[in-house]
């Protein structure tokens, strides 16, 4: 699928968006994501049956008279968007690469925040941070996420999750929903996946390829890593090889989800083969009855 066929597409998710809102989020966006959580409102006179916890001693000792701080749910939500465009995401062996279903999520992700009067921002990334969009509100600012999922070409080769992670972890100060779009190819970075999970709310959403777990049925088979270039013969005739190659990357998954799951961070595994509205409305609507 080119540029022009998955940007039409991806045009006409604002009414896919809507079901996708209007279904669960769209007035329970916030029993959805855990949000930012409360901010200081005001100091008022103590009344029975407040909280003792939050009374403010220093207004009362002032005063000479207890006084409780209040607070109220913040207002607005930033979501944030860590998206790889590293080489593995070119990959695929349907009608569309992971880069292609991460475009797609990304823009439903963005239009529900849209939708919700949220601000949405993202950084993209391979090795390095490719781009940073601050979060800003608005639909051109989703039309702008989208030209740059479809659009952006990775300078570098490899893929670095911790550099990304920590970024963001030292650029958004209040608390927010993160989600991370990648098929987490990428060197171990389970500390910042812990760090950042403590002080966002964050999300783990893998993009998967049926190639993936299968290698095809063929002769030898010369296959180059595309983000460092590595080479290694793959022997498709074989069924012990073929064997091998699934069992490896079944053992792959089944760590990933645990480690997420140590760190309580929820994951989300979305395949090319997959239709992506789906299994975000499945996911949100598991997510509503915890």
């Amino acid at each position: 699928m080119n540029n022009l066929e998955l940007f039409a597409k991806i045009r006409n998710l604002p009414l896919v968006s809507s079901r996708l809102v209007d279904g669960f989020l769209s007035g329970n966006y916030r029993s959805v994501f855990k949000g930012p959580g409360l901010e200081f409102d005001e100091v008022r006179e103590y009344a029975e049956g407040d909280d003792a916890r939050f009374i403010d001693w220093n207004v009362t000792s002032r005063l000479g008279a207890p006084y409780t701080k209040t607070f109220r749910e913040e207002r607005e939500i930033v979501l944030f968007l860590i998206v790889d465009i590293s080489a593995s995401l070119r990959a695929g062996s349907g009608k569309f690469r992971k880069q292609d279903t991460a475009a797609i999520l990304s823009s439903l992700l963005a239009f529900s925040a849209v939708h919700n009067n949220d601000k949405v921002g993202a950084v993209f990334f391979s090795d390095r941070i490719e781009k940073w969009v601050p979060p800003m509100k608005g639909k051109k600012q989703v039309f702008r996420l989208i030209e740059d999922g479809m659009n952006l070409k990775a300078k570098g080769k490899g893929s670095d999750l911790k550099k990304a992670i920590r970024t963001v972890y030292e650029s958004l100060n209040r608390r927010g929903i993160c989600i991370i779009l990648s098929d987490f190819r990428t060197p171990p970075c389970w500390k910042e996946l812990s760090m950042l999970g403590k002080k966002h709310d964050l999300i783990a959403l893998k993009i998967t390829d049926p190639s993936d777990l299968e290698f095809p049925f063929s002769g030898l088979i010369e296959l180059v890593d595309p983000e460092t270039g590595a080479t290694i013969y793959g022997v498709g005739h074989s069924r012990k090889f073929r064997t091998d190659y699934r069992e490896f990357w079944e053992t792959n998954d089944i760590f990933w989800r645990r480690e997420c799951l140590r760190r309580g961070i929820p994951t989300l595994e979305i395949s090319t083969s997959d239709d992506p509205v789906l299994r975000l409305l499945s996911f949100f609507s598991r997510r509503k009855k915890h």
